[in-house]
């Protein structure tokens, strides 16, 4: 699939949260394109396990919920057994909300920070001893423009976004030189989740219209063009990158709108 050769990932473990679909289905399949061994960690094993049988005999699935770090560490530890010891993680675990912060639940909080900003911390936190015995590592954890603006009514998501910038910056400095991390913030990707966010409105495509009016590309973003730029970060060519927030974004929010000239 991919004509890029990406060096410094053939025989290395890889670990894809969130792996069985959308952008980390994508980051999986360039992967193991690349020669690397690659767990994928999703809730939806059957999916996860579809696709592992797709990228080859060192792609194994494990069904987890990310959020529970006692789940993580185990599933670390088999990994570990299994492929080698991981020095490549991608944080991708993700689910969105809508609500302010008033309309917003302490349980919808809860499980919003849990999955995608929680379980990035517990990642991190199994995978970076095995990075620093092996000597290397690099972490890409998956943010959204979202980490920088908002939208109407999803205060959640926002917050955990915007978390996962600090994180990784904490990560990037806690753990140098051999340890880099980075992050990726993509707009709007064309993923079940948003499929998921948009099915039950009126009209679908319209809705679609307008997000991809909003971009300087006037489209929206396919999961293939962020899992290049994961696998970019994850590999030797960005050697000299680390600790930053790399937006994705076809453009948005670069024009303010209107103009003396119209």
């Amino acid at each position: 699939m991919a004509s890029q050769t990406y060096p410094g990932l053939q025989g290395r473990t890889a670990i894809v949260t969130g792996g069985a679909k959308g952008i980390g289905a994508a980051c999986v399949q360039i992967l193991a394109e690349q020669g690397a061994k690659v767990a994928i960690l999703d809730l939806d094993y059957e999916l996860g396990n579809s696709l592992a049988h797709e990228a080859g005999s060192e792609c194994i699935a494990y069904e987890l919920d990310v959020s529970n770090s006692s789940l993580i560490r185990e599933a670390i530890r088999k990994i570990t057994e299994q492929l080698g010891l991981p020095t490549l993680l991608v944080n991708n675990a993700g689910i969105g909300h809508y609500g302010t912060v008033v309309e917003t639940t302490d349980e919808q909080l809860d499980r919003v920070l849990d999955v995608n900003l929680k379980s990035y911390f517990f990642c991190a936190r199994e995978v970076v001893p095995h990075m620093l015995t092996a000597g290397m590592g690099s972490i890409v954890n998956v943010a959204s423009v979202q980490s920088f603006m908002s939208q109407k009514r999803v205060a959640a998501y926002c917050a955990s976004k915007a978390g996962i910038i600090g994180l990784t910056r904490a990560i990037a400095v806690d753990h140098a030189p051999s340890i880099r991390c980075n992050a990726v913030c993509p707009g709007t990707v064309d993923t079940p989740m948003l499929a998921d966010a948009i099915s039950e409105l009126p009209d679908q495509e319209a809705i679609l219209q307008e997000c991809r009016d909003m971009y300087l590309t006037k489209r929206i973003a396919e999961p293939m063009e962020i899992a290049q730029l994961v696998t970019y970060l994850l590999s030797d060519l960005s050697s000299f990158i680390t600790g930053q927030a790399i937006r994705i974004d076809g453009g948005i929010g670069l024009e303010i709108g209107g103009s003396v000239q119209d």
